[in-house]
Parts: C-alpha cells; structure tokens; sequence
C-alpha cells in the first residue's frame, strides 16, 4: 500500500514536470518568428532579379528614431536622398507589364488588393523613401508561381515605395510586394539567416511597425540621409525630383501634413538642439522659404512672458502709487520735498494707475500747491 503510494506521487509529480514544460512551450511558441532582411543582401526568391537595377538601398547615419507603433504620417519615419535612383517606378511598371511575368503580375496584384490592370495607375501614386527604422512588414518571395508571404524585418537603409498612407508597399531592390506586419512588436523573435547577418544598429526594443495614416497624405517629410540637418519634403507619387529643402533642426510642429512638419521629423535625430530655440533670430535668414509660420509658432512663446510680468510690474507700482498718494498729502509737508521732486517723474506712472485723476479732481488749488514745491525745492 506504501509503495502504491509512492508511484501515485511520483506519478503526479511527473504530470506537474511535463505541465511546467509544456507552458514554457506554449509560450515561446506565442512569439512570432520573423526573418531578417539585411540592406544590401540579395533576396532568394524575389519577384525580380536584384541586379535588374530597380533599387539601391543606402546607409542611414544618426540616431535611430524611437521604436514601436508609429503612424505612416510621422515626420521624420522615413529618409529620403537627393540622388536619383533610389527606386526605378518606371522599369518597376514596365517587368509587371511584360507578358513574360504575366503570372508574377498577377500574383503582385493579388497581394497589394488590385486588379492587374490597375499596376499602373497604382504604382504612380507610391513614392520612394528609405527606411530609417528596423521596420517590421509582411514580405512575399515569388516560389512556384505564388506569392508566399512571411513577416520580416527590414534594416533601415533599405529603399521602399511607401503608400499615399505612408505604408510601405514594395520592396524597391527586387520588386516584392510588401503588407503591414499584424503582430505585437513586443512579442517577435528575429532570425538572422540566408546571409542576412545580424547588423550591429540591431535592438529588438527599438524596431517599428507602420500603421496607416488615418487621411490621405499629399507629401512626405522626410529627413535627409546624406546630411541630417536638412529635410525634404516630397510630394506623394513624385521620385525626388519635386523635392523642397528646409532646416530639419526647425522644431515646429503643429501644423499637420507636410512642409511645417518635416522640422518637427528631426527632433529626434538631433535632440541636441535645444539651443535652437534661443537661435530663431540667426536661423531665420537661413532658411527664409521654409517655416515663417515657424518661426511665429517659435516666438509665441516669448510674448507670453513679457505679459507675464506685466501684471507684476503693475503689482509693484500700485505699492509706489499706494505711497505716493500719502506723500502728495503731506506734500504740503516737508516730507514731499526731499523724495518728492525726484519722484515727481514716477506720477508718470501713477498716471496711468488712474490715481492721478483724483489728484487732479480734488483740487483745483494743487496747481499752486505744485508751484509751492518749487519755492521748497530752493
């Protein structure tokens, strides 16, 4: 009887071991497995090849952008260049068009939610920008005629087309099109093969997933790749050529959508800029086309504070004024005459407290009593 004992606690304990195991299993495997994608590294099953020229990534310098959800309208998500080439649109239109790749056409399409004849008119509208963020998506290769879709992680410097609600939608080196990652940023593991090393700027904490913009965008504010203190901002649809420059150390901010915002993309890449603020007046020939209203939004705040001690200094006269009228009482005494004269010039500031009307209302005799201080005065 002992003994059944014995095996029945054995027993348990077994299942509560396995029980353990099993939930630390359960667990891992809640973890979305995702693939890196390395700048620069050729993909193994891509739409099109490569080499074919219809992208070139690039290398992004600075501080990297914060990490987590962000929106596809956030000033500064993307980078951009001044140099052409970035994403080749037009050969991208002319391989889908190819009957050749009729079935890869179709599949593209497929995957972005539009009929094939509507490549065209669809690629038109994207915009080339650089990925300035380790940036989570749902990539597809091209195997055995499908689109086969996996979650992967794209290392800033990478060129994308991005939507007109700043989601990326191409993969611009080799065509493939791209979804919005659906997972938890928090809750990814990465996996570096195929070639893909792990890159050094790789922290797991800080990569990003896009989510639409709740409006359609009409521009991009984009910070420049080749120098960081310079934003561009580019219209929807266009590759680059339509850009405008503006001081991306500009921190102004409130207005939505575009040229204003770009200044605000670059706070995060030069935090350093606190000085800025005490600038404006140096800054503003430097970049007169971009934020006049910037610059208005910038001296706001300085107003304030003079009509913050405005009030106080009214506070401080009223305690003069208080004194003076006392003063001009006994005026009549001698006290009047040692300050009085001297502080004769400060009822132009009582003036204006009103407290001089009475003094003038009182008595028509004070226009001779002020002749009397003068006589006092020798």
């Amino acid at each position: 009887m002992y003994r059944g004992f014995q095996s029945s606690v054995r027993r348990t304990a077994f299942l509560l071991v396995a029980l353990l195991i099993l939930s630390g299993c359960t667990q891992s495997d809640r973890l979305i497995v995702v693939k890196a994608v390395a700048a620069g590294v050729p993909a193994l099953d891509p739409f099109f090849d490569e080499k074919s020229g219809l992208g070139v990534d690039a290398e992004v310098r600075g501080e990297r952008p914060r990490g987590g959800l962000q929106q596809g309208n956030t000033p500064g998500l993307y980078g951009g260049s001044r140099k052409q080439g970035t994403c080749d649109v037009d050969r991208l239109k002319e391989f889908l068009n190819d009957p050749k790749n009729g079935q890869k056409a179709r599949e593209w399409a497929r995957v972005v939610e539009i009929s094939p004849d509507a490549i065209d008119e669809y690629v038109d509208r994207l915009t080339p920008v650089l990925l300035r963020h380790d940036t989570l998506v749902q990539n597809h290769d091209y195997k055995k005629g499908r689109a086969v879709a996996y979650d992967a992680l794209l290392e800033a410097g990478i060129a994308v087309l991005v939507n007109d609600q700043g989601l990326p939608a191409v993969k611009c080196s080799c065509g493939n099109p791209l979804r919005t990652f659906e997972g938890d940023t928090d809750m990814i593991s990465v996996r570096f093969e195929d070639g893909n090393k792990k890159w050094p700027s790789f922290r797991e904490k800080s990569v990003v997933s896009v989510e639409p913009s709740s409006t359609k965008l009409d521009r991009l504010a984009l910070v420049d790749v080749d120098d960081t203190d310079k934003g561009l901002d580019r219209p929807v649809g266009t590759d680059g050529s339509e850009d405008r420059t503006f001081d991306a150390r500009d921190e102004a901010t409130e207005e939505p959508g575009t040229p204003p915002d770009p200044g605000s993309a670059s706070p995060t890449e030069t935090s350093t800029d606190t000085p800025t603020p005490t600038d404006p007046t140096r800054t503003e020939p430097a970049e007169p086309s971009t934020p006049p209203a910037d610059r208005r939004l910038t001296d706001t705040p300085s107003p304030p504070t003079p009509t913050g001690t405005e009030p106080a200094e009214p506070s401080t006269p009223p305690s003069t004024d208080s004194t003076s009228p006392p003063s001009d009482d006994p005026s009549r005494t001698s006290s009047s005459p040692p300050t009085s004269d001297p502080v004769t010039s400060e009822p132009v500031t009582s003036a204006p407290v009103s407290s001089s009307a009475p003094v003038t209302s009182e008595p028509a005799t004070d226009a001779p009593v002020s002749g009397d201080p003068a006589p006092s005065a020798v």
